[in-house]
């Protein structure tokens, strides 16, 4: 896979904080072991492998926000993928996320060559639990109005809100579905003018939603996955 440009945690940050100072559209998306099992489907791994998996799975069962198979959802995530400033990919000594490694980089690499995916900027796809951990993060944050986008974003408000955070939380979104996909997009754009950066963590669907977000309101969208998790634990 050939990609142009590889940022590192302080650049991603720098284009972030460009993006906020100069209101520009900016998203970032993340493809770890989820986005390669959904991207996976009937493309470089049967269905039936797919399906077989412990993740598609646990997905089936009503832990992912999304249920397989589902080849609409695949598609808007390629789109999606193509509409990013930055995305997130795995090393291929990843220890971060825990999965096999055969669902991690190498798997990446293969959706990527179907689909001829060639991202102009890529980081670490663990970019968000990085971050959080930083002060240069939060201090960007600081003067700006915060969208959380999650299944229970009032108990993330509640501790970004807190010391040392003190970030200005304006407003919440309960996500929970990928089937709220649109419906989310339509509140995002009636509160366009109450938010400076969206804050997504709703598994395989924040893919979606970042672009989409960035592009409708000409805001900074960020796939935040479990960094919320993150912060609790560093602090």
């Amino acid at each position: 896979m050939r990609l142009s440009k590889h940022v590192l945690l302080p650049g991603v940050v720098k284009r972030m904080q460009f993006a906020l100072e100069h209101r520009r559209a900016f998203s970032l998306v993340r493809i770890g072991d989820g986005e390669n099992i959904v991207l996976a489907q009937q493309t470089v791994w049967p269905l039936k492998k797919v399906l077989k998996l412990p993740w598609a799975i646990r997905s089936n069962r009503g832990h992912k926000g999304i249920a397989l198979p589902n080849l609409k959802i695949r598609n808007q995530i390629v789109r999606s993928i193509r509409k990013a400033t930055i995305v997130g990919i795995l090393p291929y000594d990843d220890q971060m996320i825990q999965a096999p490694q055969y669902h991690k980089r190498k798997l990446t690499d293969k959706v990527f060559r179907y689909y001829k995916l060639q991202p102009k900027l890529t980081c670490h796809a663990c970019v968000n639990r990085i971050m959080v951990r930083k002060r240069s993060f939060f201090s960007m944050l600081k003067d700006k109005r915060v969208l959380i986008i999650n299944n229970h974003p009032n108990r993330i408000k509640s501790i970004l809100k807190q010391h040392p955070y003190k970030l200005n939380v304006t407003a919440t979104i309960v996500f929970t579905n990928y089937k709220q996909i649109n419906r989310t997009v339509r509140k995002v754009e009636a509160l366009k003018h109450s938010f400076d950066i969206a804050l997504i963590s709703c598994g395989v669907s924040a893919v979606i939603l970042a672009p989409r977000i960035a592009q409708l309101t000409g805001k900074v969208a960020i796939d935040f996955g479990k960094a919320p998790k993150f912060i609790k634990r560093g602090h």
